[in-house]
């Protein structure tokens, strides 16, 4: 029998109290599609454009590429083209059967990501679904993931951490429910805690940052299954430390070098707190609820999956301060916050229909309350069609923001209205891109065809249209300058004799020296906006001959 069959019959309920629980649960269902539908406008969109979004894009497509050709991108960056890759493996690898049919595309890795997202959401939603057997709770808390403003922003792009995510998600459901059926039978799943190392294998060989997850499991592990966690832990760890010194042997030391040594950056403290501040402001309601839940495993019962999961995710977050981090890092407790909502969300329902309809029908309430107070918390919307644009003025948020354009190499610009608003603040990402960022991108990538050499640019996407070398990535190389991993003497030897026809700047991310050999031997000859960034670009100066 349905609960909204149940409801309806409950003899001491008014009719009209048990509809209104279910219109504002219907409400919430709407809304939160409504997200999704969102969602998938700027996913289809950032399919369509075929340059660098978010500035890192272009290098993994570049990694992806090497693969492809049967190369490490864990390269020398003393020598020209002067590149190496800062991340793992297996996210490229996934998507290097798309570039064998489809050549060196953005979308490949954009739809792979953005996949990887809708198995996540799924992956939540079982997860409350096996414990709540609520089918409405379960998709809401599945949307609710998706309609994190940091999954909007992230999720579609050819970036890996999402994917990360994705199996951080499903070790982590399939660990609870194989500890869970070998309590209850007495029986031991070898295979299904093979499968969740699989899966940890898998998150960690993405992206470093799934050490949080694998602490995660393996301590959960420890509190039920002392012994057995320590068992599995010794091949796990070896493992992991085999594929490691593999790929370190395979690619000279490069693997090392730029996985793990580029990536100590600086900590800036005010961005760590900053994002910390931000990330419970947009999903409070997700954040305390999953704490409440953790809180009451702690003294009442056991402490779950989720909850260690939930816990340790959200301390890892700290990690977003250091220099090139950022939101995304959030994903993962974001997560964990979802599944554990559902939890108690399910627990609440169960407990208020012992205690009869009244209670029932107000539980049911509260919580559909609570969840259109989330989805007003993470509010993002593009406003560039009509329609859009009418449901946002509906529902009393404005249809614009004014922004100015972001730069680095010339006068700042006044600021403009863009057609997306956003609850986190419009930044770097959200606003679908447009013809106009299409053509701009065009226009950069004509300028590059132009000369007779790849661009020194900051983003790879110009060389790939323009059918040229991709050079550098200019992140990895100031993080190797700054731990002192790099020697500069063939690149700037290169741009001191002007042997690049144009240079392409965004935001100046080059080590100084790489910036002032530019600022010599280069002058900016023309500036094109593109996805609210002015970029500059630059040719050789005639005024001053070659050294």
């Amino acid at each position: 029998m349905s609960e909204i069959t149940e409801l309806r019959n409950s003899l001491d309920v008014h009719p009209r109290w048990t509809y209104i629980a279910y219109l504002l649960i219907g409400l919430a269902l709407i809304v939160f599609i409504g997200y999704f539908i969102i969602y998938n406008i700027y996913a289809f969109s950032l399919f369509r454009f075929p340059f660098d979004f978010d500035q890192g894009e272009g290098f993994e497509l570049m990694d992806t590429v090497l693969f492809s050709q049967g190369q490490w991108p864990y390269q020398d960056n003393n020598n020209y083209p002067f590149y190496s890759s800062n991340y793992p493996p297996v996210f490229h690898l996934v998507i290097v059967p798309l570039i064998w049919l489809f050549g060196p595309q953005y979308w490949t890795g954009r739809v792979v990501a953005y996949i990887g997202t809708l198995i996540t959401a799924v992956a939540i939603g079982y997860a409350v679904q096996r414990e709540s057997r609520r089918i409405w709770l379960s998709i809401l808390v599945g949307l609710a993931f998706l309609a994190s403003n940091y999954v909007y922003h992230v999720g579609p792009l050819f970036r890996q951490h999402m994917f990360m995510v994705m199996f951080e998600t499903l070790a982590v459901v399939l660990v609870t429910v194989v500890v869970q059926r070998e309590e209850e039978t007495g029986k031991r799943n070898n295979l299904g805690l093979l499968v969740v190392m699989v899966l940890l294998l898998l998150a960690g060989y993405t992206k470093q940052l799934a050490y949080a997850t694998v602490i995660a499991v393996f301590g959960f592990l420890f509190l039920r299954q002392t012994k057995r966690a320590v068992l599995w832990a010794i091949p796990f760890t070896a493992a992991t430390a085999l594929i490691f010194f593999i790929i370190d042997s395979a690619t000279n030391g490069q693997w090392l070098t730029n996985t793990i040594t580029a990536n100590i950056n600086p900590y800036i403290p005010a961005q760590g707190i900053g994002l910390f501040r931000q990330w419970f402001e947009l999903h409070t309601i997700l954040t305390i609820a999953a704490v409440a839940l953790t809180f009451y495993q702690l003294y009442f019962e056991r402490l779950s999956a989720y909850a260690i999961w939930f816990v340790i995710a959200a301390a890892n977050g700290i990690t977003a301060g250091k220099w090139g981090a950022g939101e995304s890092y959030f994903a993962t407790a974001i997560a964990a916050s979802c599944i554990l909502t559902g939890l108690v969300a399910g627990r609440l329902v169960t407990w208020s229909k012992s205690k009869g309809p009244r209670w029932y029908v107000a539980v049911m309430s509260i919580i559909a309350l609570l969840f259109l107070v989330q989805a007003n918390k993470v509010f993002h919307w593009p406003t560039h069609m009509p329609a859009l644009r009418a449901i946002a003025s509906a529902v009393g948020k404005p249809v614009e923001t004014y922004v100015a354009p972001q730069t680095s190499c010339s006068a700042p610009r006044a600021a403009v209205a863009i057609p997306y608003v956003d609850s986190a603040g419009v930044g770097l990402l959200g606003r679908p891109p447009n013809d106009e960022d299409i053509e701009a991108g065009k226009r950069i990538a004509q300028f590059v065809s132009s000369g007779e050499t790849a661009a020194f640019s900051e983003e790879a996407g110009f060389n790939f249209y323009a059918g040229r070398d991709v050079i550098t990535n200019p992140t990895q190389l100031l993080n190797l300058y700054n731990n002192g991993q790099v020697d500069l003497t063939e690149m700037i030897g290169m741009l001191d004799n002007q042997q690049f026809d144009s240079v392409i700047f965004r935001a100046q991310f080059y080590p100084p020296p790489v910036l002032e050999v530019i600022g010599r031997r280069y002058e900016t000859i023309e500036l094109v906006e593109m996805n609210g960034f002015v970029y500059c670009l630059l040719s050789p100066r005639e005024d001053i001959a070659p050294s």
